[in-house]
């Protein structure tokens, strides 16, 4: 759990420039409340440093959970909110954001004033683009009931940019990397195997086609595999995977004579 420092640029646009923890522990039903002398100490420490930014909300994560707040995070965002309406609680699971997708979000409760009169506390005029589908989980939780999520984007700088689009940027020398040898080779072994089982399954597909009608062939392997494609498909991919490895093999042989 931590505090995020920024700025509110106008009522639905919050400018995050910089957080940091505080000394909070948090348990799967409670977490405890913030330190205010720590709070008060951190603010004045990073004025000396030049951030003079002021708190916008806090962040916590809920490890394998999912983005939604819990009713001890409501009543946290209350206290936040009284202090400015415009505070935003934003949750970040790191457990599911290891598959390569960050998966965080942001949050800001519906009065209930405006609850009681169905009042949108948003005001949109045109949701292309802005709409993400919440989960099923999020929605239990009171998605859209006591609290709407709010939209994330990152601001990179030019240099950030070329880094992230380099990070997995291949090159021309790629297509040379050599493979380890026994990994290919039972690679190669369990696609053999799987051609010869598409291969009867195919054989077994052609006989029955010949005793079929035209009207029983138009729905007999509706939604179901198509063994023939599938074994063009393995073959053209061990070959090319096969010519590569041969190639580059011959090539380091000859390079490093």
């Amino acid at each position: 759990m931590g505090l995020m420092l920024g700025e509110f640029v106008d009522e639905f646009t919050v400018h995050v420039i910089d957080v940091f923890a505080m000394p909070q522990s948090g348990t799967g039903v409670s977490v405890e409340a913030v330190d205010d002398v720590f709070q008060t100490r951190m603010m004045d420490m990073l004025k000396q440093t030049g951030r003079d930014q002021t708190v916008v909300g806090w962040y916590h994560s809920h490890p394998g959970f999912g983005c939604w707040l819990s009713s001890v995070d409501v009543n946290t965002q209350q206290s936040f909110e009284q202090l400015d309406s415009r505070s935003v609680a934003v949750v970040i699971d790191p457990i599911q954001s290891v598959k390569g997708k960050v998966v965080i979000d942001a949050f800001r409760l519906i009065s209930t004033n405006q609850a009681m009169r169905g009042q949108e506390p948003r005001q949109t005029t045109s949701n292309l683009g802005h709409l993400n589908k919440p989960s099923i989980q999020a929605l239990i939780h009171g998605l859209n009931r006591h609290y709407y999520s709010i939209n994330i984007d990152y601001k990179k700088t030019p240099l950030e940019e070329n880094m992230l689009l380099n990070l997995h940027k291949s090159t021309w020398a790629s297509g040379l990397e050599i493979k380890d040898y026994s990994k290919h080779d039972s690679e190669n072994l369990q696609a053999v195997q799987q051609m010869v089982k598409l291969a009867e399954q195919y054989t077994d597909r052609v006989k029955e086609e010949q005793e079929l009608t035209k009207e029983q062939l138009k729905t007999r392997y509706v939604g179901k595999q198509d063994p023939k494609k599938h074994l063009e498909e393995n073959v053209s991919a061990r070959m090319e995977e096969n010519i590569v490895s041969l190639l580059a093999g011959n090539i380091d042989s000859i390079s490093f004579r």
